[in-house]
């Protein structure tokens, strides 16, 4: 996966997360999807980081 599909999915699941007629079932587990699609963001901007400082 690409740091530009996260990205488009991560803000995805924000949008859902945001509607206020998410389910409590649904809203863990898409907030759970999200934190690990932050996660991965992250690693792959600081792995750029590390790059281009080298």
């Amino acid at each position: 996966m690409s740091y530009n599909e996260a990205y488009k999915a991560l803000e995805k699941l924000v949008a859902q997360i945001e509607d206020d007629t998410i389910k409590l079932d649904e809203l863990a587990d898409k907030v759970k999807a999200a934190n690990e699609l932050i996660g991965y963001c992250e690693q792959k901007l600081r792995s750029i980081e590390g790059d281009v400082k080298a």
